[in-house]
């Protein structure tokens, strides 16, 4: 399946709507979470595999530990990325590597890697360096089709880089980004983001191993985000052998939680 939103290069940046009431939304989407993993959320029984949990821009291993701390609820190994603030330097690559091979030792199996917003960049290019140690990339409003496409963000990078715009980067690098990785890959995204495009967070083409899933919510909350944390419950499931696409467990959440599905 083909993705035409994608096909022209005339995606604009998130509407300001969508932009000042992010953190807002985000906040309801944490709170509405609590009480869901709590009482209503299906509990799949993990089978103790490690899961390596990157944040987005100018994040930290904090914003994501409410994600690690249902991993672990469920059965499985999160780790942080431990490299501190998320400032999109280049280097951060290859030091992912090095902290992929490290849980890979200790655990002597394949690590599913999530990653949120520019985490889930990151997270597919660990996939194209190390397929044999990546069992499966999980992205969460990652815009992999054009980082240096319009966004609401932008100007962050250019202040904490010294004035460096993101298309400075290495072009090689730039042209390598939105190519799929070699591993199952679920690509989710909202069109009610604020901070960058829906449509530069989607495969191109899905395939047999490539899925791309709408939920509903703010590009802020995608972390704490409960139809996330069922789609990130049930994709962990699987490995490279058994992987499947995406399908809801009744037609109410099909239609209250998954626009695209």
């Amino acid at each position: 399946m083909r993705n035409s939103e994608i096909e022209n290069n005339s995606v604009g940046r998130p509407s300001l709507f969508w932009l000042a009431t992010e953190a807002g939304r985000a906040i309801t989407e944490l709170g509405m979470s609590i009480p869901y993993r709590k009482f209503f959320a299906d509990r799949e029984q993990g089978d103790g595999h490690p899961v390596l949990v990157l944040p987005g821009f100018m994040a930290t291993d904090t914003s994501t530990k409410p994600m690690r701390k249902y991993l672990d609820s469920l059965g499985y190994e999160a780790y942080s990325w431990d490299l501190g603030r998320n400032t999109a330097k280049v280097k951060f690559i290859e030091l992912l590597v090095d902290r992929l091979d490290e849980v890979y030792d200790y655990h002597q199996e394949p690590v599913s890697v999530i990653g949120w917003s520019l985490g889930g960049v990151f997270a597919r290019q660990l996939a194209k360096a190390k397929p044999e140690m990546v069992r499966q990339v999980i992205t969460l409003g990652s815009p992999f089709q054009g980082i240096h496409q319009p966004n609401n963000v932008a100007w962050v990078y250019n202040l904490v880089s010294g004035g460096k715009r993101i298309k400075d980067i290495d072009p090689i690098l730039f042209e390598n980004i939105p190519l799929p990785a070699p591993v199952p890959t679920t690509a989710i995204y909202t069109k009610e983001d604020g901070i960058v495009p829906w449509e530069l967070c989607i495969e191109k083409e899905e395939t047999s191993i490539h899925q791309n899933i709408q939920v509903r919510g703010s590009h802020l909350g995608l972390g704490v985000n409960h139809s996330v944390f069922d789609i990130i419950a049930d994709r962990l499931q699987y490995s490279a052998d058994n992987w499947e696409h995406f399908r809801p467990k009744s037609i109410v959440k099909d239609i209250l939680f998954y626009p695209s599905l």
